[in-house]
């Protein structure tokens, strides 16, 4: 009994006998890395040996180059006195099909890739990213100017784009970066980055915001944030500053401060990253808040050959959309080298904070942030407003004096679509309550709230 040295290689398997479906194996093969088929060994690496291997050694690359259009090395061997065949496939540069249907080798396993996934692999095979595309209609017309003066000046500031540029026309913008076709049309980054309204041609471009209870099926009130990516990181953190998160008061000498509770270049790292590395075929981004948790996803997976363990160390930068990790990096917004989860690590921990947990999840990357305890605003720190027996309304009402002391009962009406009037109805309850107080003067003063809500 022959036993064949084990390949420590996941691209490897071990058929006792031929079959034509085996064509959809070499496919995948071709497909990804390369690797390697042996028939007439059992899982065992054992060789039992194959019948008629003179017709096997005709048929086998007939049907390869037939069906497949590659050709594959396949050798005969022998080990007491059995014949067994060795396939050897390696990896195609030009994506292979198996009568019509594309099969793909990832780790040990055969997926066969359709939709988002197909779409995907031929570009990657053609030398191309979604982003690099040129779109069929659109033209400079669908362009902001103002999101190119937004740019332009990020960039002189960061010292990435010369004081030269501040003259330069939207066309000479997106010439300069690649983004203009010579025929007059837009690439997708350049829609997404300077696009006027890119929701108007792609779908999932939003970043979604919920205030969430006790779990998502409680959720208290949400946003979208719309319009062109590059200044989106700016519109998230704003909305987050004036409704979804704490700022705390503090003094640096006289000087009032009023940070986020979570370290500000940290957060905007992290949005940064789920914009440049998001799959704009699939769903918007989404962040979850909660009482004690934040929670932003992406969709889109890992770089090939990616762990999660691997963004903590020092690795090399491999953006999903090399052109709009580019147009951010000339912004002065992210490097280019992978230090983003280096600065957001250093970030968490100067404020003593725990490194936020990152996690593969439903086809995409998630990053949870635990919620610092910063206390109050003269009070109580809100906290889980779940366990107070509240309407719908004045939960609301508590998270919006819980993010921001010193919001207006006019910005309060205007946010929660109510009469100003039923407002102060609402206010007056909940401070007869004991929930919450005002302090200071009518027009300068400030909400307490006085619960763990």
């Amino acid at each position: 009994m022959k036993k064949i040295q084990s390949d420590e290689s996941q691209n490897t398997e071990y058929k006792e006998s031929w079959n034509d479906k085996y064509l959809q194996w070499i496919c995948g093969f071709a497909n990804a890395q390369g690797g390697k088929i042996y028939l007439g060994v059992d899982d065992d690496h054992v060789v039992v040996g194959v019948e008629d291997s003179k017709r096997l050694m005709e048929d086998i690359p007939n049907k390869i180059v037939t069906h497949l259009g590659i050709v594959c090395d396949v050798n005969l061997l022998t080990a007491e006195r059995l014949d067994y065949i060795e396939i050897m496939v390696e990896p195609s540069s030009v994506p292979i099909n198996y009568r019509g249907h594309y099969h793909y080798r990832s780790g040990s396993t055969k997926q066969e890739l359709v939709g988002v996934a197909l779409q995907e692999f031929i570009l990657k095979k053609m030398g191309k990213q979604w982003d690099d595309i040129n779109h069929p209609t659109a033209t400079l017309d669908c362009i902001d100017e103002k999101a190119i003066s937004y740019f332009i000046k990020k960039g002189v500031k960061a010292k990435r784009i010369t004081e030269d540029s501040l003259g330069d026309t939207p066309k000479d913008v997106l010439e300069n970066l690649h983004l203009l076709s010579e025929d007059g049309h837009l690439k997708n980054a350049a829609i997404l980055l300077f696009g006027k309204n890119p929701q108007r041609y792609f779908t999932g471009v939003q970043f979604k915001i919920g205030r969430f209870g006790r779990d998502e099926a409680d959720l208290i009130f949400q946003d979208e944030v719309e319009g062109n990516i590059l200044q989106m990181g700016d519109r998230v953190v704003e909305l987050l500053r004036s409704k979804y998160l704490k700022t705390p008061i503090r003094y640096e000498g006289m000087q009032r401060q009023e940070p986020l509770e979570i370290p500000e270049d940290a957060l905007r790292e992290i949005l940064y990253n789920s914009i440049i590395h998001k799959l704009y075929t699939g769903a918007p981004i989404q962040m979850h808040v909660y009482d004690d948790v934040i929670e932003i996803w992406n969709d889109g997976g890992l770089p090939v050959g990616y762990t999660i363990e691997m963004l903590w160390q020092k690795h090399h930068s491999k953006p999903r959309n090399m052109n709009i990790a580019s147009v951010f990096n000339k912004a002065g917004f992210i490097e280019a080298w992978g230090r983003g989860y280096k600065k957001i690590r250093e970030g968490f921990e100067s404020e003593g904070m725990e490194r936020p947990v990152l996690e593969e999840t439903c086809g995409g990357v998630q990053v949870t942030i635990k919620r610092p305890d910063v206390g109050s605003f003269g009070g109580n720190n809100g906290g889980n407003v779940a366990v107070i027996q509240l309407t719908e309304r004045q939960r609301r009402i508590c998270h919006f004096i819980a993010s921001k002391s010193d919001i207006t009962a006019k910005q309060m009406s205007v946010m929660l679509e109510i009469p100003t009037r039923t407002l102060e109805r609402e206010l007056a309850s909940l401070q007869k309550r004991g929930i919450i107080r005002h302090e200071g003067k009518a027009r300068t003063g400030h909400w307490v709230l006085l619960v763990n809500i």
